[in-house]
C-alpha cells in the first residue's frame, strides 16, 4: 500500500524541518494540559478541605485532553477514539468527551474548504455539485463531510480533506519510529518489533488521507458484505470524486449507534449482525475495517447497521488470516495447547535456549482462563497484554501484521460492551470460523 506524498517545487527543506516543527508542537500541547490538570487536581484538594470550594474543584482532566489530542493532530485523535470506546480502562466522564472526537473536532475555517474544494475542481467545468452546505455535517481530524446536489439532482456526501493534514502525520510518524527505535535498544525490549510495529501502523493509518484509496474500500466491502442484507454500506461516486475529495451515497434517516430506547432483544440484535459482520471480515475476506467506533457506525430506524467511513481498512495476507482464524477457533473451544501451536508458528523468531515448554504453558493457561467468557467478563486488552508480555520475556517475536485483527476486536469490544455485555463474543465466532478454516 503506497503512502500519498503531497507534492511541492522545493519542498524537501520544509520537509525535513516538519519533524521538528512537530515536536514543538506536542511539547507545548503536552505541557499546556498538564498544567491545566495540575490546577484541576489542586482546586480538587483544596475542595476536600474546604466544602465551600467543592463546587468550584470539578476535575477537568478529561474534559481537556480532547482539545490536546486535536492540537496533538489527527495521529493523537485517532489513539482518543480508540480509548473512548474503553469504558472498562477510562472514567465516563472521559470516554463521553474522548467521543466527540469520532466526528465532532473542530470544522475547517470557510478558507480551508474552498481552498480544498478548488484544488479538487480547479476549473467551472470540474465543478460537479448544484449546491453545497457549507457547515459540515461530520468533522473529523483528517477530513469534514458536507452534504452536497449534484446538477442532476441526487444528495451525495461529500469528504473532503484537511489541507496539510499529510505533512503533520508524515512528521508524527518520523518521531514516533524514531522513538520505538529508540526503545528497543532497552535490553528488555530488544526482541520487540516496536519500530516495525510502528511503521506498519504509519503506512495503514496514512491511506486514510488517501480519499482514493477510501473509495476502492468501500466498493470491496460493498461487495464482501452484500449478501448480510443489516449491513450498508454508501456507494461511491467515482466520477466526481479526485484528488483529496472523495464523493458518495448520501444515507437519509440515520440515528447515532447508542442503546438509546432500544429493547434489550434489538441491542442483542444489533451486536449480532455487527459481531457476523467483523467475523466476515477478519476469518473470510480478510479485508478488515480497524475504525469501527460510534463515529463510523449508525443505524437505521430498524436497526440496520450503516456503515459510514472505510477509511482505515487493511488486508490480511492469506497466511495471517489463517493463523488468526486458527488461534481464535481454538480460544472459543478452549484448547489451550492448539493456540499455544498455533503463536509458535506465527512467530518470527524463536531465539535458541528459551524456555519453548514453558511459553507454550502460559499460552495454554491464558486461553483456558478466558476460555468462553462473555463479553462483560472477558476483556480483550489485558488479555492481549499478557500474551504480548510472555512473547516479551520468552523473546519469542509475533508477526507485527497481527496487531491489525487485534486493534479492529479492541475498538469493538468497548462498543459491545455498551449494547449487550451477555453476549458470547466467542461462540458468535464459531460458525463463521468453521467456514473460513473449512475453505
Amino acid at each position: 500500500m503506497a503512502v500519498i506524498v503531497e507534492s511541492a517545487a522545493g519542498a524537501q527543506p520544509l520537509r525535513r524541518l516538519q519533524p521538528v516543527r512537530r515536536l514543538v508542537t506536542w511539547t507545548v500541547a503536552i505541557a499546556g494540559y498538564a498544567a491545566g490538570a495540575a490546577t484541576a487536581w489542586t482546586r480538587s484538594a483544596l475542595g476536600r478541605l474546604w466544602p465551600a470550594r467543592r463546587r468550584v474543584a470539578e476535575p477537568v482532566a478529561g474534559r481537556r485532553l480532547p482539545a490536546m489530542l486535536v492540537r496533538l493532530g489527527p495521529t493523537f485523535v485517532k489513539g482518543g477514539q480508540l480509548l473512548s470506546t474503553r469504558r472498562d480502562v477510562l472514567p465516563d466522564a472521559w470516554c463521553d468527551a474522548l467521543g466527540r472526537l469520532h466526528d465532532r473536532v473542530g470544522p475547517m475555517s470557510r478558507e480551508d474548504t474552498e481552498r480544498a474544494f478548488a484544488a479538487a475542481y480547479p476549473t467551472a467545468e470540474s465543478w460537479p455539485f448544484r449546491k453545497v452546505e457549507w457547515r459540515p455535517a461530520a468533522s473529523g481530524s483528517i477530513a469534514c463531510v458536507y452534504r452536497a446536489w449534484l446538477h442532476d439532482g441526487r444528495p451525495v456526501a461529500v469528504k473532503l480533506r484537511r489541507p496539510g493534514v499529510l505533512a503533520q502525520m508524515r512528521a508524527d510518524f518520523t518521531l514516533l519510529a524514531a522513538g520505538a527505535g529508540a526503545l528497543q535498544r532497552v535490553p528488555a525490549l530488544r526482541r520487540v518489533p516496536m519500530r516495525r510495529m510502528v511503521e506498519q501502523i504509519a503506512v495503514a493509518v496514512m491511506a486514510q488521507a488517501d480519499l482514493a484509496h477510501e473509495a476502492t474500500s468501500l466498493d470491496e466491502l460493498r461487495r464482501n458484505l452484500a449478501d448480510l442484507g443489516y449491513i450498508h454500506i454508501p456507494a461511491p461516486v467515482p466520477e466526481f470524486s479526485g484528488d483529496g475529495v472523495l464523493v458518495m451515497e448520501y444515507v437519509e434517516g440515520l440515528r447515532r449507534f447508542r442503546p438509546g430506547d432500544l429493547t434489550r432483544e434489538q441491542r442483542r440484535e444489533v451486536v449480532r449482525r455487527i459481531l457476523q459482520g467483523v467475523y466476515r471480515m477478519l476469518f473470510l475476506d480478510g479485508l478488515v475495517h480497524c475504525d469501527m467506533h460510534p463515529g463510523n457506525l449508525y443505524l437505521t430506524r430498524t436497526s440496520d447497521v450503516v456503515l459510514l467511513d472505510a477509511g482505515f481498512v487493511v488486508r490480511l495476507s492469506p497466511a495471517v488470516k489463517r493463523l488468526f482464524a486458527e488461534f481464535f477457533l481454538n480460544m472459543s473451544l478452549g484448547r489451550g495447547a492448539q493456540c499455544a501451536e498455533v503463536v509458535m508458528r506465527s512467530a518470527e523468531h524463536v531465539p535458541e535456549g528459551c524456555d519453548v515448554e514453558g511459553f507454550r504453558k502460559g499460552i495454554a493457561e491464558l486461553v483456558e482462563q478466558n476460555h468462553r467468557r462473555t463479553a462483560g467478563q472477558f476483556r480483550l486488552a489485558p488479555f492481549a497484554a499478557r500474551l504480548f508480555d510472555l512473547q516479551r520475556r520468552s523473546g519469542i517475536s509475533a508477526a507485527p501484521e497481527f496487531v491489525f485483527p487485534l486493534v479492529s476486536l479492541l475498538v469493538l469490544e468497548g462498543m459491545i460492551n455498551d449494547f449487550d455485555v451477555d453476549v458470547d463474543f466467542q461462540g458468535e465466532a464459531i460458525p463463521t470460523l468453521l467456514t473460513a478454516l473449512r475453505n
